[in-house]
């Protein structure tokens, strides 16, 4: 009786450990699908982009891109041409919604000093992003060590922001036109960073300063690109000098040697303004360049920096 006793606890163990288990039943296939999430009372949306080789069972990286103020994630699909990427690399791209008062367009990220609803009604965006991982890497069949994220102007203003606040989530970051403007930086963890930004750029200056084409009411001064370089370098224990060479009008800073295979990368586009190499003009910039292709050289990045 008591051999019995103990096999019928075993299998209630059992039983309880795969109910436990994340469940798939609700399986998503291959393409493009708009979904919700709560967060707090607040209610968010994102378009989850699954590719042809997503069968639900083996573990796939997660790339997140994030929209530029005044944009929507649909924009960011046609700027980054990241849901083509994915399908050809065999990776998840989800694209989050900012927030807004017109709720599908015109939405802004609360990235420190900027931008619009976003930052004036307090949104809590680093808050959302950290629940947008948990529900993927539940529900999904996603890789928590291989989740990058990537975002275009007062995005990629955000995307410094969360390298800061998910270091424990995020493996390496790729800001585009961005600012590191946060007060208080402190990952706990290496991040490698890939950065891309122009010279000529008159909405987020690459020396810093306060923007000569502004489209949001508050004053802004940006920190500097080197100012983010030097601050991840350091941060991620990085060779202080880099490895440079210029080929056209881009110019390559590779900062290696890092905390756990950390690596810092600049790409400086001379001459290049707002805008996100290799792809699609985004709504308040300029024509891109096409001498680089900011998509297909930051997914080669991301592949070479899993979480350690």
């Amino acid at each position: 009786m008591r051999r019995w006793e103990l096999v019928k606890t075993a299998l209630a163990v059992c039983v309880l450990s795969f109910l436990a288990m994340p469940s798939h039943a609700d399986e998503l296939k291959p393409g493009d699908h708009v979904l919700a999430l709560t967060v707090g009372q607040q209610g968010r949306t994102y378009l989850l982009h699954l590719p042809p080789v997503y069968d639900g069972k083996r573990l796939l990286p997660l790339v997140i891109v994030l929209h530029g103020g005044g944009g929507n994630a649909p924009g960011a699909v046609r700027m980054t041409g990241f849901s083509e990427k994915a399908d050809k690399g065999g990776f998840v791209v989800v694209y989050p919604n900012g927030s807004g008062r017109l709720k599908t367009r015109l939405l802004t990220w609360n990235s420190g000093n900027c931008c619009g609803y976003a930052m004036d009604s307090n949104v809590d965006d680093v808050g959302f992003i950290r629940a947008l991982i948990d529900e993927l890497v539940k529900t999904r069949a996603i890789d928590p060590r291989r989740v990058y994220v990537t975002g275009m102007s007062n995005g990629g203003m955000m995307t410094y922001r969360l390298g800061c606040e998910l270091s424990d989530k995020i493996a390496a970051i790729a800001p585009v036109a961005g600012a590191l403007n946060v007060e208080n930086c402190q990952p706990t963890n290496p991040v490698s960073v890939i950065i891309f930004h122009g010279t000529s750029d008159e909405h987020v200056l690459y020396n810093g300063g306060e923007p000569i084409q502004k489209v949001d009411r508050h004053f802004r001064i940006d920190k500097s690109v080197s100012y983010a370089v030097s601050f991840w370098v350091k941060h991620d224990g990085c060779s202080e000098t880099p490895q440079r060479s210029e080929k056209g009008s881009v110019r390559t800073d590779i900062y290696g040697g890092g905390k756990g295979g950390a690596e810092v990368v600049l790409y400086t586009v001379n001459g290049g303004g707002h805008a996100w190499p290799g792809g699609q003009a985004y709504l308040l910039g300029t024509e891109p360049t096409r001498e680089i292709s900011a998509t297909d050289l930051m997914w080669d990045f991301f592949v070479r920096h899993p979480k350690k």
